[in-house]
């Protein structure tokens, strides 16, 4: 069973790693470097610190705490638990893919841009989708940080798609304990 998860991952993985072009190359490095997006964190921050006043140095927080749950559980945990070799790192898959950058670390199972940006669009949607229903778009950002990982050969999709599951439950986790340490101030105040 594991052997053909495993192909079908790799499988799968060819057929991402193929669709390219060299006019996309640039794009693709652009959204898999991590200090891209700096500027998107900081307008976030200052968004939610407008709208939100002294509440959205809780809400930062919480954000700030999904994102490192799912990267430490991604990087710290199961990278190392796993060991399971980045395709880039792959001496069969060699010939075959499409590396677009230097390979980086050996192991790639899960994905910490995945998680990181799931965990960051999965929280912002909890914390304030309903007031704001555009957020949901965050999600499209997402996919397109955990897609380039593909593209440029650092993962497989199982990678990609275990690290948007951590990060969608590290941000779950952290709006509940936010949610419920607030009804809990709340309880505290009119007592």
């Amino acid at each position: 069973m594991r052997d053909a998860i495993n192909q079908f991952d790799t499988d799968l993985f060819l057929r991402l790693n193929g669709i390219y072009a060299s006019w996309l190359d640039p794009i693709m490095i652009f959204a898999t470097e991590r200090n891209t997006w700096f500027p998107f964190y900081a307008l976030l921050i200052g968004w939610l610190v407008f709208r939100y006043r002294k509440q959205a140095i809780w809400m930062v927080l919480t954000l700030v705490a999904a994102v490192a749950i799912s990267d430490q559980t991604a990087s710290a945990l199961l990278k190392p638990l796993t060991l399971r070799l980045r395709p880039c790192h792959v001496p069969a898959l060699q010939r075959l893919i499409h590396p677009v950058l230097e390979c980086g670390g050996p192991y790639g199972f899960a994905s910490s841009h995945a998680a990181n940006t799931f965990a960051l669009a999965t929280g912002v949607w909890l914390l304030v989708g309903r007031q704001y229903p555009w957020t949901k778009w965050i999600f499209l950002w997402a996919i397109f940080v955990s897609y380039s990982r593909i593209y440029v050969a650092a993962h497989y999709p199982l990678d990609v798609m275990a690290g948007a599951g951590i990060g969608v439950l590290a941000a779950t986790l952290c709006v509940f304990i936010y949610r419920s340490l607030g009804a809990k101030r709340t309880r505290q105040d009119i007592a």
